[in-house]
């Protein structure tokens, strides 16, 4: 498929604006993916943070930057497999993820902060694994209806619907 080609199904993609349950399921899914690679930096941020001592904000900061690697990392990959090259799929990750990663980091974080002692607690704390696990499942219920309202005006996720 040549560029012109490639565009103007991208362009017919978007002519077809999703609604509904079809949206809704395409928001909940856009977030499912959002979530892999926010939770496995977030989860490793502040257990590198939590293990080694780290101030809290230092900690924050390394969960928040390794959230954005992993993240765009799984949304670069398949459009990497789909022949993109690599400046190309930076793009599109960029265009796919980035507000939905803000969502996800901005509440998942004030949540975490909000919890009081769960960012003191240790590693083998109960406080430290629910109030993560709390902090995640609240930024995903936030953040699905934030990749709804960008996939139905064809903005977002909605940008990968051609690499899947």
């Amino acid at each position: 498929m040549s560029d012109h080609e490639h565009h103007e199904h991208h362009e017919h993609h978007h002519d077809m604006a999703m609604t509904g349950r079809a949206l809704t399921r395409s928001a909940i899914s856009a977030t499912i993916h959002c979530l892999t690679g926010c939770a496995i930096g977030e989860v490793l941020g502040m257990v590198i943070g939590t293990a080694f001592g780290l101030h809290n904000v230092t900690t924050i900061i390394l969960s928040i930057a390794l959230a954005f690697f992993f993240g765009y990392s799984l949304t670069i990959r398949p459009v990497l497999a789909a022949g993109i090259p690599f400046a190309g799929a930076i793009k599109v990750a960029l265009a796919a993820d980035t507000v939905s990663i803000l969502t996800m980091e901005l509440i998942d974080n004030t949540v975490i902060v909000a919890v009081p002692g769960a960012m003191d607690a240790g590693l083998a704390s109960l406080l430290f694994w629910g109030s993560l696990a709390f902090s995640l499942v609240v930024a995903f219920l936030v953040t699905v209806p934030v990749n709804r309202w960008l996939i139905g005006r064809g903005k977002g996720h909605a940008v990968m619907h051609d690499y899947h």
